[in-house]
């Protein structure tokens, strides 16, 4: 998972790009990047948060009015500068590239492109390979002379590319003395929205993001989400032009509802702020369903992507909502942290319980979903030793069961708690009086009441283990999981 942008205008970027990072710090915090141009690419990349790799000398040397950035967090790769986004290549014309996603089939395509393209791939993550598909096809387009319309060739160079690889991907790119291209892969199952500001001469500066979130900041205005299986191309000068190369269906990530995307974020023309209210309609009814004679005193989230689903969960049970659990906003954001142990210290460095809230009460816990349940565990305990009465855990997310292939790291089943373990071992395991889940047909329902989303179904794969793009077998799942064992 990643957060990604592109920007071009008629002014230089590299100010616009940093605070759009700034703006999409939530979606990894590993690492960072800006690549611009002007007669030639200018870039800077760096490991950690992104105000601590820009400054005022680097930003000074990123020179142009188009150009892309990305926040990481790796899924595929390595922790390393040399895996940072973007990466770039110098034939033909120079192209530079970012992107959202995660490649199912990463090894194979890597040595097809070595064995009979020829291409040397200088890190190890997988937007190299989709560059150097693009970047292969463009190329021999470019030596014939009876193709000399870009645009052509730019659809035959993302043609091939889906003809290539196979997971979830939205990827901006710059050709220098071209312009920009964006492109989604086929089942849309990252997000990449795009918007439009006019300036005061009447010309149009455009902006493609993974979150509208960037855009108010900007002025720009919110106009729709690239399609998918879409190409974009932005050339220096005239018209914007697309075209759907392969559409297979609308199936976006429901993870980014239950957790990743901020709540402001308008995805895929759903309100992610109105989804999660909705998540928390949805299992607090369950909840009086299930439960008719239990009823807490008070309702706390597991900060802060649980608050909305919490708010929404008080309200319909009649509770009083309270923040009971205190979070440092300096500590990053523990589900994307690299290793389990130090998740687990995180924890209660970025937590602290509000005793006056918590004491002599029965305290329901909402989150978002239990994962890995290092974070819900340890949440738990510090509820039970400020002084709770009872203990009740809701998540708002179904069980977490399958490996995600398309960009979230949860990689080995073994690490998922829901994998290994019934219901009611969770809650034993977890020392809660009561554990409740979402049930998918709620979340499902919750992500697609409202708005006019296209969406055919959410991509489900790590909660019902139906990969949407049909080629993770048991012999893959296993490949992945020896892979990311062995990258930990």
């Amino acid at each position: 998972m990643c957060g990604v942008v592109g920007i071009k205008s008629g002014k230089p970027v590299a100010a616009e790009l940093y605070e759009s990072l700034i703006q999409l710090q939530h979606r990894g915090q590993d690492a960072a990047g800006i690549i611009t141009y002007n007669k030639r690419f200018h870039f800077k990349k760096g490991v950690g948060l992104v105000r601590d790799i820009f400054d005022e000398h680097n930003m000074a040397r990123l020179q142009g009015n188009i150009g892309i950035g990305q926040t990481r967090y790796p899924t595929a790769g390595g922790y390393g500068r040399e895996d940072a986004q973007p990466v770039w290549t110098g034939v033909p014309y120079g192209i530079a590239m970012a992107h959202n996603g995660n490649l199912v089939n990463q090894e194979e395509t890597t040595d097809d492109l070595s064995k009979n393209h020829f291409r040397h791939l200088n890190s190890s993550v997988d937007v190299e390979v989709i560059l150097h598909y693009f970047a292969d096809t463009l190329n021999r387009l470019a030596s014939n002379s009876e193709t000399n319309n870009f645009f052509e060739n730019i659809c035959t160079a993302v043609e091939d590319v889906f003809s290539h690889v196979s997971g979830a991907f939205s990827v901006i790119a710059t050709i220098i003395g071209k312009g920009m291209v964006v492109f989604r892969d086929p089942n849309g199952i990252r997000p990449l929205t795009k918007g439009e500001r006019e300036n005061e001469d009447g010309t149009i500066d455009y902006i493609f993001c993974s979150e509208t979130s960037v855009f108010y900041a900007l002025g720009f205005k919110h106009t729709g989400d690239v399609q998918p299986g879409e190409v974009i191309f932005l050339p220096e000068d005239g018209p914007v032009q697309s075209r759907i190369i392969k559409r297979n269906s609308l199936t976006p990530c429901v993870f980014e509802y239950v957790y990743f995307a901020r709540p402001d974020t308008m995805m895929n023309a759903i309100s992610v702020y109105r989804a999660r209210l909705r998540m928390g309609q949805n299992l607090a009814f369950r909840w009086q369903n299930k439960y008719p004679h239990e009823q807490p005193d008070i309702v706390i989230p597991a900060p802060s992507t649980a608050n909305t689903a919490a708010l929404s969960v008080a309200q319909a049970l009649g509770v009083r909502y309270s923040e009971g659990l205190y979070k440092n906003p300096f500590i990053g954001r523990t589900f994307i942290m690299p290793g389990q142990e130090q998740r687990k210290k995180s924890v209660r460095y970025k937590l602290v319980p509000q005793e006056l809230e918590i004491r002599d009460k029965k305290v329901m816990i909402v989150d978002d979903s239990i994962v890995r349940g290092t974070t819900s565990r340890e949440i738990v305990k510090m509820v039970w030793e400020f002084g709770a009465t009872k203990v009740y855990f809701v998540s708002a997310c179904p069980p977490v069961k399958f490996p995600c292939f398309y960009g979230v790291n949860i990689p080995t089943r073994q690490e998922l708690i829901a994998h290994r373990l019934s219901e009611e071992e969770i809650a034993e395991n977890m020392g809660v009086d009561r554990l409740l889940y979402q049930r998918q047909d709620d979340l499902l329902e919750a992500v697609t009441r409202k708005g006019d989303h296209g969406i055919d179904r959410p991509c489900m794969a790590c909660l019902d283990g139906k990969y949407v793009t049909g080629d993770v077998d048991e012999n893959k799942m296993r490949q992945f999981e020896m892979q990311q064992s062995t990258r930990e």
